[in-house]
């Protein structure tokens, strides 16, 4: 298309044809990063979270047909970097949006919706490639068309939602907050514990930071202790999502298992298993996230990932033996690395960061994580390694805890915290389930009530 050649041809495929293509495909990732991510503060300010997350919908409708329509790689690459921004502001207010209106002991599993979509999502895009892989010189164009569809539903049920309730309280609409938080709780107490609950907290948070503006807001999630320690928790999520490798997976799956030695078709059935797979083993996430925890999950599978990932690239050394012995392991294990990435790392990373910050730094929080996962190269299987030891040093279980009930959490010194995990976590994991000894788990290290202001000041 638009005169480049494709990578099947290689006798034709030139540095520039592959400069082309690689800027093409890594724009949405930089302007989502680095200008969609930053734009979310403004946007949620004057439109709300419904308004943010209907104008991106409108935009992320618009750039697919965009893109399906260019009639030239100039046009298709201003429709991705138009795209991106899109994405980069979604990304950063929908988990917030959700975060902000669960309750603690299922916000993990509502907030991880957003996830399941996600992959549901891709999957549905590989159903795509395989629906309109007849259709000759078009089928490209149908492909990135196809996406509009998604968006277009997000934006008419997003109308149908009640606006957060955290976020009209920060702007001061006290009496539509709480009929909101009423509407998303069982019973009107309920929602009248939880609102005034926020808003008090709230309240001290404007004490320490009132009138301050974007940047001073920004600054204040590298320079206020507990706000910084809820950004290594975020950075490091979001990091690990990229080192584990598994983006590269999702967007050349197909050309990962033709250069394996599938047909080409035969690499789009096997993508399609690849989508399957995300959206199948994502489910039980669902139920485990508030049960065993954010960082319990990340812990366990970044290990797994590590293995299955280098098990499928040491499967690709192997060159003799029937068709079937060369190509069944290298899937087998990418397959293998795809259900551990589902099952930890992948729901817990936008999920973690959506409710770690508090309410006034909240957007600029999350706009710094988005910003780290979208920008940020990985190393891949050799990460996983260093991505668990940064979970386990920085991640903070949050399960079953309001957003309030964080700043006891991420008020503890990082020296603290870290000592109690080496010293008593860790010997408690190891007798409990390594050496299978019945013994209680210790209590969670959080701040003393009353030190936490002394904390915040």
């Amino acid at each position: 298309a638009f005169g480049l050649a494709s990578r099947e041809t290689e006798e034709f495929f030139t540095e520039r044809d592959e400069w082309i293509v690689g800027l093409i495909n890594a724009i949405i990732f930089l302007t989502a990063g680095l200008i969609g991510a930053f734009i979310v503060d403004p946007l949620n300010h004057y439109f709300g979270r419904r308004g943010e997350i209907f104008i991106t919908a409108l935009i992320l409708t618009a750039t697919p047909i965009g893109s399906g329509f260019a009639q030239s790689w100039e046009g298709l690459f201003a429709a991705r970097f138009v795209m991106g921004i899109g994405i980069g502001a979604k990304n950063a207010t929908v988990p917030i949006y959700s975060a902000e209106m669960a309750p603690a002991r299922i916000r993990g599993a509502l907030v991880m919706f957003w996830q399941l979509w996600v992959v549901a999502g891709i999957f549905l895009g590989f159903c795509a490639n395989v629906i309109v892989k007849d259709t000759g010189d078009i089928s490209w164009r149908l492909q990135l068309g196809s996406a509009f569809i998604p968006s277009f539903v997000l934006g008419v049920g997003i109308f149908f939602c009640p606006e957060s309730p955290r976020w009209l309280m920060k702007h001061g609409k006290i009496a539509k907050g709480y009929n909101s938080m009423r509407r998303l709780r069982d019973h009107p107490i309920i929602g009248a514990r939880d609102f005034y609950y926020s808003y008090v907290i709230y309240k001290e948070e404007l004490k320490l930071a009132r009138g301050a503006g974007y940047f001073a807001r920004m600054w204040d999630c590298f320079a206020v202790p507990r706000i910084r320690r809820a950004n290594y928790g975020a950075s490091t999520v979001m990091i690990g999502q990229q080192m584990c490798g598994i983006n590269i997976i999702s967007f050349y799956s197909s050309s990962i298992f033709r250069e394996v030695g599938y047909t080409a078709e035969q690499a789009l059935y096997a993508s399609l298993g690849y989508g399957a797979v995300q959206v199948v083993f994502t489910i039980p996430t669902l139920f485990l996230i508030d049960t065993k925890g954010r960082r319990t999950l990340t812990l366990i599978t970044f290990p797994l990932m590590c293995i299955f990932l280098l098990a499928a690239g040491l499967s690709l050394l192997k060159d003799d033996g029937s068709r079937g012995e060369q190509i069944g392991p290298v899937v087998l294990f990418v397959y293998l690395f795809t259900i551990a990435y589902s099952l930890g790392e992948g729901p817990v990373a936008f999920q973690y960061s959506a409710e770690v910050f508090p309410t006034i730094q909240r957007e600029q929080g999350m706009a710094w994580a988005v910003c780290i996962n979208n920008t940020f190269v990985g190393f891949y299987a050799g990460l996983n390694l260093i991505a668990w030891f940064m979970v386990f040093c920085f991640v903070r279980e949050t399960k079953q805890l309001t957003l309030e009930e964080l700043d006891q959490v991420f008020s503890v010194p990082t020296s603290s915290y870290i000592n109690h995990e080496l010293t008593v976590w860790l010997p408690w994991f190891i007798k409990r389930y390594l050496l299978r000894k019945n013994i209680p788990k210790p209590p969670v290290i959080l701040e003393k009530e009353e030190q936490v202001e002394k904390v915040l000041e």
